[in-house]
């Protein structure tokens, strides 16, 4: 039985190959096109709508119906904000141009009345010829002023009766596969949660930093080897911890992690405000299990926090050639920063901001009972730093 979609953009093709073909591409997470036998468009799956639209989900439906090289079909792809550029796509289409001949009706003398000009120019230098069993091409990929290459696999789709259903199109980054491997070694819910800021706004979330002390020393006493392979599980354990818990990893600066948990994202400012919390255990228990691995003591390697509340936090995502991680800027991530330097000694200050977000509900199943902490002003804290007296002496902490 060919699954149902709720609400979404494009309806399945009424053709059931095509149909079942079209599921399957959303079921996966691939990025596809589908194309009837006549060579119009008969469906785009959500992924591929996604990344055509820059990352924001494509509600629009333009384009159904249209034949491949049509005028109508050019210009949904040019309107897209991460369509393929025209040059690429003209260039593409003289390697397979001869297929899309031989499965119009009609062929050339019937695309002369709805070809875009542009395209028609190279179909008229070909002869039409029976699709292979799939065949490959390149197009890039326009991103701002930037072009990104895509490699394209195309191939036929029959019915039981081996009668031509259509075609199926599957795009991916022009990569090869060992790299797109490193890429999923990473964290999918993390990359999921990125994907959602790509627009920086306004989010209130719980901020969290966490830094090795007396890094320096331990550097000195071990072997460079020795200590690269301890920050490494440090900072592994660090971000799988944040992924856990629900959060949204940021900058590793030094030997020191940030991390968010959005209000929004955790569904309410208690659950962030608690994901938070619980990252801050897990960190500190990937510390100990590094260290461990380290035939080092426990008290080799503390790590002191810093946990706070951000309502007004400016979060988005930052991204370059070389990286991709989220930012926030705001006076809570300053304020984050100097809880976090001030937590001397391996102890994990959270603000009064923050430990008053949790519900009932969350504050129990962390085992916190709000009503009995008292807190104290950052500045008078025997650990206070002169940036922390400076930059947020009235932030009201408790060690937790």
């Amino acid at each position: 039985m060919v699954p149902h979609r709720v609400g979404e953009a494009y309806p399945l093709p009424s053709d059931r190959v095509l149909a079942e073909f079209a599921a399957a591409l959303d079921d996966f997470g691939f990025a596809g096109e589908v194309w009837d036998a006549r060579w119009r468009l008969a469906y785009l799956s959500n992924e591929y709508r996604t990344v055509v639209n820059a990352g924001q989900p494509l509600t629009r439906t333009q384009g159904l119906g249209e034949h491949f090289v049509s005028r109508e079909m050019s210009a949904v792809r040019e309107a897209w904000p991460a369509g393929p550029t025209f040059e690429s796509f003209r260039t593409a289409l003289s390697g397979f141009g001869a297929y899309i001949l031989h499965g119009t009706p009609g062929g050339l003398a019937a695309l002369r009345e709805t070809a875009d000009p542009r395209l028609l120019e190279v179909l008229e230098t070909l002869t039409p010829e029976p699709p292979p069993a799939a065949w490959g091409t390149r197009v890039d990929v326009r991103f701002g002023n930037r072009t990104l290459g895509n490699d394209v696999l195309m191939f036929p789709l029959n019915g039981t009766d081996g009668a031509p259903a259509g075609f199926g199109v599957l795009v991916k980054p022009e990569m090869r596969a060992a790299v797109l491997g490193m890429l999923a070694l990473g964290d999918a819910r993390l990359f999921e949660r990125m994907s959602g800021l790509l627009e920086p706004a306004r989010r209130p979330a719980a901020v969290l930093f966490a830094d090795l002390e007396n890094s320096t020393p331990l550097a000195k006493r071990l072997a460079t080897p020795a200590y690269f392979a301890l920050i490494r599980r440090i900072a592994s354990g660090s971000d799988r911890a944040v992924v856990d818990a629900g959060g949204i990893v940021g900058k590793h600066v030094g030997d020191g992690v940030t991390a968010f948990f959005l209000a929004d994202e955790a569904g309410s400012e208690s659950a962030a405000a608690r994901g938070c919390i619980e990252a801050m255990r897990g960190i500190r228990a990937a510390a100990q299990r590094a260290a461990e691995s380290s035939d080092l003591a426990p008290t080799d390697v503390s790590i002191r926090f810093g946990l706070h509340w951000g309502a007004t936090l400016y979060v988005g995502r930052l991204m370059t050639s070389g990286r991709a991680e989220v930012t926030a800027l705001g006076d809570e991530v300053n304020e984050g920063a100097r809880l976090e330097a001030c937590a001397t000694g391996g102890l994990a200050l959270a603000s009064k901001a923050l430990i008053e977000r949790l519900d009932a509900g969350d504050a129990a199943a962390l085992g916190i009972d709000p009503a009995e902490l008292s807190y104290t002003p950052l500045a008078d804290l025997p650990t206070a730093t002169e940036k922390a007296r400076r930059d947020a002496p009235a932030v009201a902490v408790c060690e937790i």
